[in-house]
């Protein structure tokens, strides 16, 4: 049978035996009340204590802690919430103005965590008497006075009060944490919750991970409805900021207890560093006693103020031991004006009927009870000490949220019994009987005015009418002095329609005795710079390898998912994290490559033009007369040209240089070529015009060969010109080529022209090549078919190589692969048609002679 069967039974149970006279006695030990007269009564069930009478944990606490310190600590830190209840009180029947002249009491009743000890003290305060008796009236100056309930801690605690007070339509206040659950439980008539943004919870949590860098994180929840939902929601939050949950740990209301289930426990708590707890001091319990059995393993505990760390079943040293450097969220409150003054008053000989305050004193000041004649009184005590002289896991002077919630549920009900009296007094003004105490379900339609959200209410839910939240953040320190305290070290704020504010003071962080800086929570080490992340399959995103940035792109920041392409005027440094301008580069003038080249051009250029002057001296010579001396003289003056054209292709790329560079070379070439070939044309015709019976005129010949030279360059000066008015080269940069630098080069706007061009000389050089190897056997002293022949042969060997050359090549080398082509092609036809006629003419005169031609 579920639990929520099993309590409304034991309540109707429990008036049915009592009805016919049975002694029903509860599992429990009565617990006798506090109880202060007044015309109006505020009952109140607080949990005091943990003791072994829990039958829920009762082997648990038996056989894993010393208990006596824990029931202690608990009963002392909780006692402050029954004095907000007083002071409350206090100051409400000192302001004559609020209830008109009268007073408030309050009945507290001490539940401990005992679900079923909830229900008994919940039937005292409706009988009035202590242990109860259900449907009788037995204190009926009690039991007609009371108008609402303060109590539930717990969950548990506060259903259980809430279906015996709904039977009777009695509010209760929970000061307990906020849950969802309770105000959808259509059984639950009378429960009031203190509502709490439970986003800004969520975002204050998510921001305190992003500020440290705590992307791998343990979850921590009771196993019930409330820690399922916190689970679900947070985890969703998680996941859309990028971070992920190392594991989920659902404490069970039983702790596992046999070694394979501990070390599994272990094991999920040793994945990370961080752990985020939610739920209350007693619904944790469970989890202190697993991690109990193990030595300190260093972790974080981020927590609600819900679940007091400080306050755990061991001594102090040995909590911060444990739970040191742990930080905590509360929703902000204020302090409430006086309320430290007045603890500090409080002594049992003030209140000395209130035998809560015995408990606590004893406690504090280790002094035991004296009975004398069945009362109770403390013996032995420091009857003037106050409660501030005691350290935190005992004692906290800070007003706690609990204690808080308190004090402002007396005040919320106090605010009702004023509209209803003063809703009386406009209707029965001057008549006593006005006063008369309300019935407590008249109280409902005030308190649901209140900023209090009853279960099964159709008032919008809180999150929707909260503009501004608060959570103060509190770091738990070891002290200069020893002592441990809650220290606030930052604060969240959360508004509608804004932007989370986290400000945080690293400064004041102290991280416990295990740690000396702020600790790490990831899953796998940060990706360096230079690196990326990769997914590692079956594996949580939060988990991952790195790998190097591929070539030409870079990662400037750690943990980056993908690597960033540099620009087009940058490349990546050797360790792949930064972007670095490239360097402008060219072929030029003060590159040693590029001086030589030039040097090379300037030199051949003015030994073409010595030579060209040896052959103007010698013109009348038969030797230079052979073959058509102007021709000799057109490719003297082309090959100079073709020299000094190649000094176009060094330095600085401009628009006329790009366009001059190709056209230049194409035209001045395709008239050395078309020279040849004129030359070869005569060799040939020429020794037919000598044969008997030929009509053919030398003079014809040479009208012809100069038709050949111009109708040859100026089909090539047709090809230049269409290329420069189509498509014409330009300056432009390559940014591909060479890794660390930019090349300024031509491009030569369309290839088709370029290789139109190249294609041309190369069909001028072929058909020049295959006359002068048919010529070169005719019977001629002059016959300069075999230079012509040889001079082809390496004028085409040097452009067939230069073409896949220049293609696989790039950038300046490219540049200077053209040059060397130009140079060394040109340098051929030199070398080959003209070095043996200056061998000739300076060194053997004697046969040039017009009589040693015969």
């Amino acid at each position: 049978m579920k639990s929520s069967n099993v309590f409304p039974l034991l309540v109707a149970l429990f008036f049915i035996f009592h009805e016919r006279g049975v002694n029903l006695s509860l599992s429990v030990p009565a617990s006798p009340g506090y109880y202060q007269d007044g015309d109006f009564i505020i009952g109140g069930l607080f949990s005091l204590r943990v003791t072994s009478g829990d039958m829920r944990s009762k082997f648990e606490f038996q056989h894993t802690f010393n208990i006596l310190p824990y029931v202690h600590a608990v009963l002392t830190k909780h006692y402050q919430q029954l004095l907000a209840v007083v002071f409350a009180v206090e100051e409400i029947n000192k302001n004559f103005n609020l209830l008109s002249n009268m007073s408030l009491g309050y009945y507290l009743f001490n539940v401990d965590y005992i679900e079923m000890k909830a229900v008994e003290s919940s039937l005292s305060l409706l009988s009035g008497e202590s242990p109860p008796v259900p449907n009788y009236n037995c204190r009926p100056e009690k039991r007609d006075k009371l108008v609402a309930v303060i109590g539930g801690i717990s969950t548990g605690i506060s259903t259980q009060i809430s279906r015996v007070l709904s039977l009777y339509s009695v509010p209760q206040i929970s000061y307990g944490p906020f849950d969802r659950s309770l105000r959808e439980n259509i059984q639950l008539q009378s429960i009031y919750q203190f509502p709490t943004n439970t986003a800004a919870l969520y975002q204050g949590l998510i921001q305190l991970m992003l500020h440290f860098g705590w992307v791998w994180v343990g979850l921590v929840v009771p196993d019930d409805i409330r820690g399922e939902i916190f689970l679900q929601d947070m985890t969703q939050e998680m996941n859309n900021n990028g971070l992920c949950v190392a594991f989920a740990e659902r404490v069970p209301e039983f702790p596992a207890k046999d070694t394979l289930n501990r070390q599994l426990f272990f094991k999920r708590f040793m994945s990370t560093s961080i752990s985020v707890a939610f739920g209350d001091t007693y619904s944790l319990l469970r989890l202190v006693y697993n991690i109990h059995c193990f030595i300190p393993f260093g972790n974080i505990w981020v927590t609600t103020t819900d679940w007091d760390i400080t306050t755990l079943p061991f001594q102090q040293s040995q909590s911060y031991k444990y739970f040191g450097g742990g930080l905590s969220f509360s929703f902000h409150t204020e302090e409430i004006l006086g309320f430290k003054d007045f603890v500090r008053t409080v002594q049992p000989a003030k209140y000395p009927n209130d035998i809560f305050l015995q408990d606590v004193w004893s406690t504090l000041f280790e002094c035991s009870y004296l009975d004398q004649d069945g009362i109770k009184t403390l013996s032995q005590c420091e009857q003037n000490s106050s409660l501030e002289t005691h350290t935190l896991h005992v004692w906290d002077m800070n007003t706690s949220p609990q204690s808080f919630n308190v004090y402002a549920a007396v005040y919320v009900i106090a605010q009702a019994l004023h509209k209803e009296l003063s809703l009386r007094v406009e209707e029965e003004p001057l008549d006593q009987s006005a006063y008369v105490t309300p019935h407590p379900w008249q109280l409902h339609p005030l308190l649901e005015e209140s900023q209090l959200e009853r279960s099964n209410s159709r008032q919008k839910n809180v999150n929707e009418r909260t503009s501004k939240t608060k959570l103060d953040i509190f770091n738990y320190q070891s002290l200069l002095n020893g002592t441990k305290a809650q220290v606030k070290v930052g604060e969240f704020i959360f508004e509608s329609h804004k932007a989370p504010h986290l400000s945080f003071n690293d400064k004041l962080m102290m991280w416990g005795e295990h740690r000396n800086e702020t600790p790490s929570a990831v899953c796998s080490p940060s990706c360096p710079l230079g690196f990326r992340k990769t997914v590692v399959e079956g594996k949580s995103f939060c988990c991952f390898d790195c790998i190097p940035c591929p070539n030409r792109e870079i990662a400037n920041k750690t943990d980056m998912d993908q690597c960033v392409k540099c620009p087009e005027d940058q490349y990546p440094n050797m360790q792949r994290n930064q972007c670095l301008s490239k360097v402008m580069t060219f072929l030029s003038y003060e590159d040693t490559l590029g001086v030589a080249l030039a040097s090379t051009a300037i030199s051949l250029s003015v030994l073409t033009a010595l030579i060209l002057g040896l052959f103007v001296q010698y013109r009348d010579t038969p030797i230079v007369r052979a073959n058509n001396r102007n021709l000799s003289y057109i490719l003297l003056i082309s090959l100079i040209l073709c020299f000094f054209c190649s000094l176009t292709f060094i330095g600085l790329p401009s628009p006329v240089t790009c366009i001059l560079r190709q056209t230049f070379f194409g035209v001045v070439f395709s008239i050395a070529v078309s020279a040849i070939l004129a030359k070869t044309f005569i060799v040939v015709v020429a020794f037919k015009s000598v044969k008997p019976g030929n009509s053919m005129q030398m003079w014809m010949v040479t009208r012809f060969s100069n038709v050949i030279v111009c109708s040859c360059s100026l089909i090539q000066v047709c090809i230049c010109t269409a290329w420069i008015i189509i498509s014409p080269p330009f300056p432009d940069t390559d940014t591909q080529s060479e890794f660390e630098q930019i090349i300024l080069q031509c491009n030569e706007g369309s290839n088709v022209a370029f290789y139109c061009v190249l294609g041309y000389l190369g069909f001028l050089a072929f058909l020049s090549l295959v006359l002068a190897f048919l010529a070169r056997r005719l019977p001629d002293r002059f016959n300069e078919a075999k230079m012509i022949t040889f001079s082809m042969l390496v004028f085409c060997s040097v452009w067939i190589s230069f073409i896949p050359s220049y293609l696989s090549s790039k950038g300046k080398t490219m540049v200077a692969l053209e040059i060397f082509a130009i140079l060394s092609s040109s340098a051929g036809l030199l070398g080959c048609i003209f070095l043996p006629k200056c061998y000739v003419i300076l060194l053997r005169s004697d046969n040039i002679s017009r009589k040693n031609l015969h």
